[in-house]
C-alpha cells in the first residue's frame, strides 16, 4: 500500500489530519487511530514534563533524609537481605533480586552495587571490585560476589520498625526507607543530577560522625568536615556546613623523594591516577611545567614518581602541580535531600541532627516493641505457671468439644485473674489447650518462677532504658564506635592552603623581545632585541623614555610606545625590586633623583615616573631586585661659572619613596652625560620571614610564628620526627616535611636536648648534641623501624620527669636534670641511657636555671679623621617638593 500525501491544519490548538487513505487505520491496532478523536497537546507537554522532573527527583537521583539512601541504593541492600545467609552470592543474582523492585534494569543496578562495594561500609566484597585510585572498573557481574556487613546486618535492617509499600508492579513489598540508625549519608557521600536540581553531599569520617551525634545528644557543640577515601589534604575554610555555595580545595599529596623526583602518594577526592597524570603531562607540554619522565607504581597503594629535568626546582614544581594540574581541585558541596516527599537543601550538621533525632525514634520504637514482647512472655509464662500449677488441665478430661475445653480452663482461670497484667483472650486459651502432656509432667515450678523473674528484671531494664533514652542512644553509638571504628580513622589531613600565584611559579617557557625603537614588544619579534625568558601568563612592564611606563599581558606582538627605555618580567607587589631614576623636567628643566618601588597597577593604563611636565627625559635608569643603590658619575655640559662638571652621585643617600614623588635635586644645569660608577649593595636590610603552621609555609606577612630577619647565606635549620635534620633556604616556595618537628633560623650554637626510644635495644635514650650546618639531611638518632622520637627541648637547661611502667609503675616518677645527667656531643652519639627501669612516660618541666647572657663590653669610640674633601659642599637631600637649593 502506497504512502499517500497528508495535510495538517491547525485549529483550536489540535492537529487534524486528512488524506486518501484516512481510511486505512480503521483496522489499526492503535487506540488513538481510526477513532475518530481529536487529542488536544496544549498543557499536555508542561503536566508530563513536571511528572518525569518528580519521579527523577524523588525516585532516582537524590537520597531520602531517613536512611540517606538513593531508591536503587535502598532496593539492592533490601534485596540482599532477603537472600542474606551470611555466604556470599553472586553478583548477578543480587542483581537479579533487586530487579524485582528496581524497575530500570541491571545495568544501573549493577553500577550502583559496585560503588556501595567500594566505600567498604556496607558490603563485603569477593574478587576484582576495581580500583578506586586507578579508576579500573570492577569485573563482570558473573565472577564477583557479595553479601551484606556486620555493621549493616546490626544497623540497617530491623523489619519490626520498618514502613512498607508495594513494588513497581505490585507483586512485591518494599521498604519506603530502612531503619538506619546510623548518619550513613553523611558517611557515604552521595552525588546525583536530577531535573532542575543536583545533589552533592562529601562523605566524612565514620567516627567524627560517631563523636558528632554523641555531641549533639549531649548539648555540646561540633564541627564536621570531608574525609575522603583516597586521601590527600583539604582545606575547609569556605565548606559552609555543605551548603549551596560553599567550597573546598583538595589536593594530592605530593612530597620530595629526592632533588630530582618528586612523589604523589595520595590523590584528590573525584581523581585517579590515569586522570592526574594526563594533566601533568599536558601542563609539561604547554611548559607550565619541566618532567622528564613520570612513573606510576600504583597497587594497593597511590605511587606516582614525577622526575624532574636537570635544574628544576622541586619546591617551585610543586607549587606549579598545584597550580596547573588536577593536584588541586575545588569540589562544591549541594546538600540536597528528600524530606517529607519534596527536595530541600540543608547543611549537613542539620542532616547529622535529623540522622540521630531518628536513631532515638527508632530505639525507642526497637525498646517499646521489645517491652510489648516481654510483656506478652511474662503473661504466657505466669498462665502457663497457674494453670500446670493449680492443675487446671483436670476438668477438661470430661469435656467432648473445643469450645467446651476453652470455657473449662476460661472458668478455672477466674480466680486467678488478679495475678495477670492484662485479660486473657481466646489465644491465651487455645495455647493452654495444646500444651503438650510431656510438659505437664516435666514442669518445674522453681524454673517457671526463675524465668518469670528474668522477665521482669528485663522488663525493668527495658523501662529504664526508655525512661532514659539520651543515655541508652548514646550508649548504642559509643558501642558502635568500639565494634567497627577501627580502623576507620580520618584519611584526608586537614590544613589550610596557601594562595598559589600562577606567575610565581609558571615556568618561563617563551622569550621576550622587544624593538626599542618602533616601540614593538612580544614573544613573536625573534629577530629583534632578546629581554628575558618569560611564561605566557606574566605581565611585563614596559618604561619609555618619556617617563611614562605601563603594564602589559604578555603576546605575540603589541605596541606600547616608541623609545623604550626598559622591558621586563613585572611581578605584582613586589616591594623589594627598586627603580633608580635621574630624570630632566621638561625641556631644559631641572634634574632629579629618585628611588621607588611600582606595585599594584591596572594593565593598558598609562603612569608617569616624572613630573609630567612636555619634554622630559630619563637620563639613568635602573632595577635592582633586591634595592640596591649604585654610585653614578654626573657630567655636565660645560657652561659659564660651572667650575665642577663632574660630581658622583649616590644613590644611598636618597630615600625610597612612592612612584609619583618627585624625588630629589640633584642639579639645574643641563647634564651630558651619566654612567654607573660603582655597583651598590642592598639598602633594604633583612627579609622578616613568618613560618604559618596552618598553611606550613614561609611568609612575609606577618602570618605565624617569627623567624627572624634573612640575608645573604641565612639559612633555616629543619628536625624532623623520624630523626632527621638539614638546613633549608628561606625561599617563600620551599615546602618543609610533613612531620617538621622543629623549622627556626639556624644560628651556630643552638643547642638540643633529644629523648627517643631505640628499637634495638628496645631502651629509651637522651642526649644533647649542638645543630650543625648541613645542607644534605642527616640522622640524630638511629634509623630502625621500631625506633622513634620522644621529646625534644631548646632549653639550655632542661628538665625531665620520667614516669616508669610495667612491672616498675609503682616506683615513683623520677626529676632529671639533663645538662647535669649528660654532656653536650655530637649529633651522631648514641647518647645516653635514660634509665635501668622501663620508662612509660617522659614530660618536660619548668627549668629552674637559665643561661645568663653576658653583655659585651663597650666599644669606645674614636673621633673621625678628617678626609680630604670634606669641607666641599655636599648635594643636599630634598623632599618631594622639589624646591631644594641646588649646588650647580
Amino acid at each position: 500500500m502506497g504512502v499517500e500525501e497528508f495535510e495538517f491544519h491547525e485549529e483550536n490548538g489540535a492537529e487534524e489530519q486528512t488524506g486518501n487513505d484516512a481510511g486505512i487505520e480503521a483496522g489499526s491496532d492503535d487506540p488513538l487511530i481510526g477513532t475518530g478523536h481529536v487529542t488536544e497537546l496544549t498543557g499536555k507537554y508542561k503536566d508530563w514534563f513536571l511528572d518525569y522532573a518528580s519521579y527523577v527527583i524523588l525516585e532516582r537521583a537524590v537520597p531520602h533524609t531517613d536512611d540517606g539512601l538513593k531508591p536503587v541504593q535502598r532496593r539492592i541492600l533490601h534485596a540482599m537481605r532477603q537472600i542474606e545467609d551470611g555466604r556470599y552470592n553472586k553478583v548477578a543474582n543480587i542483581i537479579g533480586q533487586t530487579m524485582q523492585y528496581h524497575p530500570h534494569g541491571d545495568a544501573s543496578i549493577g553500577d550502583a552495587l559496585v560503588q556501595l562495594g567500594q566505600k567498604k561500609l556496607l558490603i563485603d566484597t569477593q574478587g576484582n571490585w576495581g580500583n578506586i585510585f586507578t579508576g579500573d572498573g570492577a569485573a563482570a557481574s558473573r565472577y564477583i560476589e557479595a553479601r551484606l556487613s556486620k555493621f549493616a546486618l546490626e544497623v540497617v535492617f530491623n523489619p519490626r520498625t520498618t514502613a512498607w509499600k508495594l513494588s513497581y508492579d505490585g507483586r512485591n513489598k518494599e521498604p519506603v526507607t530502612l531503619p538506619v540508625k546510623f548518619p550513613l549519608l553523611l558517611a557515604q557521600g552521595v552525588e546525583g543530577i536530577a531535573v532542575g536540581l543536583a545533589s552533592k553531599i562529601l562523605p566524612h569520617n565514620f567516627n567524627e560522625l560517631i563523636d558528632a551525634s554523641i555531641a549533639h545528644l549531649q548539648g555540646k557543640s561540633y564541627e564536621l568536615y570531608p574525609d575522603f577515601p583516597t586521601g590527600g589534604l583539604v582545606d575547609v575554610s569556605r565548606y559552609n556546613d555543605g551548603l549551596r555555595g560553599g567550597a573546598v580545595k583538595i589536593r594530592a599529596k605530593i612530597s620530595k623523594l629526592d632533588k630530582k623526583s618528586l612523589v604523589i602518594s595520595e590523590l584528590p577526592f573525584g581523581q585517579t591516577t590515569t586522570s592526574l597524570i594526563d594533566s601533568v603531562l599536558k601542563a609539561n607540554e604547554k611548559g607550565k611545567i619541566r618532567i622528564r619522565k613520570i612513573d606510576d607504581n600504583t597497587a594497593g597503594t597511590v605511587e606516582i614518581v614525577i622526575h624532574l629535568l636537570p635544574g628544576a626546582d622541586p619546591d617551585v614544581t610543586i607549587d606549579a602541580l598545584y597550580a596547573f594540574t588536577d593536584c588541586e581541585v575545588p569540589a562544591s558541596p549541594n546538600a540536597c535531600v528528600i524530606r517529607d516527599e519534596k527536595p530541600c537543601f540543608i547543611g549537613v550538621s542539620e542532616i547529622l541532627r535529623e540522622s540521630v533525632e531518628n536513631t532515638v525514634q527508632l530505639l525507642t520504637l526497637e525498646l517499646q516493641i521489645r517491652l510489648d514482647e516481654l510483656g506478652e512472655i511474662w503473661h504466657y509464662a505466669s498462665l502457663e505457671r497457674i494453670f500446670i500449677e493449680n492443675e487446671l488441665y483436670e476438668p477438661i478430661k470430661l469435656c467432648k468439644t473445643e469450645e467446651s475445653i476453652l470455657e473449662t480452663i476460661e472458668t478455672g482461670l477466674v480466680p486467678f485473674r488478679k495475678k495477670l497484667r492484662r485479660d486473657v483472650i481466646r489465644e491465651d486459651l487455645v495455647r493452654l489447650s495444646n500444651i503438650p502432656i510431656k510438659r505437664i509432667s516435666k514442669f518445674s515450678i522453681y524454673k517457671a518462677e526463675e524465668f518469670i523473674r528474668q522477665t521482669e528484671a528485663e522488663m525493668e531494664e527495658v523501662k529504664n532504658h526508655l525512661a532514659n533514652i539520651i543515655p541508652y542512644s548514646i550508649s548504642y553509638y559509643r558501642q558502635i564506635k568500639k565494634k567497627f571504628g577501627t580502623g576507620r580513622e580520618r584519611k584526608t589531613e586537614i590544613r589550610g592552603f596557601d594562595t598559589i600565584t600562577a606567575t610565581e611559579v609558571a615556568l618561563a617557557n617563551a622569550k621576550l623581545y622587544v624593538n626599542r625603537a618602533e616601540g614593538f614588544i612580544g614573544t613573536g619579534l625573534k629577530k629583534d632585541e632578546y629581554v628575558c625568558d618569560c611564561s605566557d601568563i606574566d605581565d611585563i612592564i614596559v618604561i619609555r623614555k618619556d617617563g611614562k611606563f605601563l603594564i602589559a599581558k604578555v603576546s605575540e606582538k603589541q605596541f606600547v610606545g616608541k623609545d623604550i627605555e626598559f622591558a621586563g618580567v613585572f611581578k605584582k607587589n613586589d616591594e623589594r625590586t627598586i627603580y633608580n631614576v635621574i630624570y630632566r623636567d621638561g625641556e631644559n628643566g631641572t634634574t632629579y633623583i629618585k628611588r621607588c618601588a611600582i606595585t599594584g597597577l591596572m594593565r593598558g593604563k598609562e603612569y608617569t615616573l616624572t613630573k609630567g611636565e612636555s619634554g622630559s627625559r630619563i637620563l639613568y635608569l635602573s632595577v635592582n631586585p633586591n634595592g640596591e643603590a649604585e654610585t653614578v658619575k654626573v657630567t655636565l655640559k660645560p657652561r659659564p661659572r660651572v667650575k665642577k662638571l663632574v660630581f658622583d652621585a649616590e644613590f644611598s643617600e636618597t630615600d625610597i619613596k612612592g612612584r609619583s614623588s618627585i624625588g630629589n635635586i640633584i642639579t639645574r644645569y643641563p647634564v651630558h652625560k651619566i654612567e654607573l660608577k660603582e655597583k651598590g649593595v642592598s639598602t633594604l636590610g633583612g627579609r622578616k620571614i613568618w613560618w604559618d603552621e596552618t598553611v606550613q609555609r614561609l611568609n612575609i606577612d606577618g602570618k605565624g610564628s617569627y623567624l627572624g630577619e634573612f640575608s645573604g647565606n641565612d639559612r633555616i635549620l629543619v628536625l624532623t620526627r623520624e630523626g632527621e635534620m638539614r638546613l633549608s633556604g628561606y625561599e617563600l616556595t620551599t615546602h618543609f616535611e610533613e612531620d617538621w618537628l622543629v623549622i627556626r633560623k639556624y644560628r651556630p650554637g643552638l643547642i638540643f636536648t633529644v629523648v627517643y626510644y631505640d628499637g634495638e635495644q628496645k631502651l629509651h635514650y637522651i642526649k644533647r648534641f649542638e645543630a650543625e650546618a648541613m645542607e644534605k639531611p642527616s640522622r640524630y638518632f638511629d634509623e630502625h623501624p621500631r625506633s622513634k622520637f620522644i621529646l625534644l627541648s631548646v632549653n639550655d637547661f632542661p628538665r625531665l620527669e620520667l614516669k616508669f611502667g610495667g612491672k616498675h609503675k609503682k616506683k615513683d616518677p623520677v626529676i632529671l636534670e639533663a645538662a647535669d645527667f649528660i654532656a653536650v656531643k655530637g649529633y651522631k652519639a648514641k647518647g645516653k641511657r635514660l634509665s635501668n627501669y622501663e620508662v612509660a612516660v617522659v614530660n618536660e618541666l619548668e627549668p629552674l636555671r637559665f643561661k645568663v647572657e653576658l653583655p659585651e663590653p663597650p666599644v669606645e669610640e674614636l673621633p673621625d679623621e678628617p678626609v680630604p674633601g670634606d669641607n666641599e659642599p655636599k648635594i643636599p637631600e630634598g623632599g618631594d617638593t622639589g624646591e631644594q637649593m641646588s649646588l650647580f
